[in-house]
């Protein structure tokens, strides 16, 4: 009778547990309406300290530029050192994730590995804290999102969202605060250099304070022109050139 009654509650916690393991990518789905970025805008407000406040209204914002306003190189840069695949994979890059888990397994490296789908689901939808919780939910958000815009409009809502220096969100922002520039004149090194940034921004800053790259930098920002030789958004002349030329506040 005893292991009868064990076996119903095993049995038990078994439904219940394969319940939850359905419920919880149903509600995270569901969670949020990402529709409402077909036709309103998300508005970053920077309040100090560190405090950032998204809200998703009717209106667009001041500072918000369309895709086809922001210069090509900066939008090659940024797409090519964020997510090469970002054309091509429908949210999430499988591969990268692959690669990804395999590195800290083997090597115990970790990095996000992801996509520019993904970071802008966290930054319009989510938190940033560092759990699986919020992993898991921006993977699945990422891929609805996918579904329902386009890559361009995806591409727009980042590059208008996304942190590129302390309390500098957007790349209009960026382009006037880095460069006095729209970003529509945004040339090939200075588009690199803003795609440097991205990964942490706040501390590679660093390089525009003190007015000269680090050594960290420099050696990124080469990566990135010779990405943009690869992918054809510059030609071998133009990157030898701009590998010659220095930023404008540079010393």
């Amino acid at each position: 009778m005893k292991d009868l009654r064990k076996l119903k509650k095993i049995k038990i916690l078994f439904i219940f547990g394969g319940a939850c393991l359905l419920l919880i990518p149903l509600f995270m789905y569901f969670s949020k309406d990402v529709s409402v970025l077909q036709i309103e805008y998300p508005h970053v407000t920077f309040k100090k300290p560190d405090q950032v406040v998204v809200e998703i209204k009717k209106n667009k914002p001041k500072y918000w530029v369309e895709l086809k306003s922001i210069s090509s190189y900066a939008r090659g840069a940024i797409v090519l050192s964020e997510d090469w695949a970002f054309f091509d994979h429908e949210g999430v890059d499988v591969e990268q994730m692959k690669v990804a888990l395999s590195e800290m397994v083997d090597e115990g490296k970790f990095r996000g590995a992801s996509t520019i789908t993904q970071q802008m689901v966290k930054n319009v939808f989510l938190s940033s804290s560092r759990t699986i919780w919020r992993k898991f939910h921006e993977i699945i958000l990422a891929h609805k999102v996918d579904r329902l815009l386009s890559k361009n409009k995806i591409l727009e809502i980042y590059l208008n969202s996304i942190e590129y220096g302390p309390g500098v969100y957007g790349i209009k922002a960026a382009s006037q605060h880095y460069f006095k520039k729209s970003p529509s004149e945004l040339g090939p090194k200075e588009s690199a250099f803003l795609a440097m940034l991205l990964p942490s921004p706040k501390r590679y800053y660093v390089s525009f304070s003190k007015k000269r790259l680090t050594k960290f930098a420099n050696s990124r920002i080469k990566a990135i022109l010779k990405k943009m030789r690869m992918g054809k958004v510059i030609t071998a002349d133009q990157y030898d050139d701009e590998l010659a030329t220095p930023l404008s506040w540079e010393k």
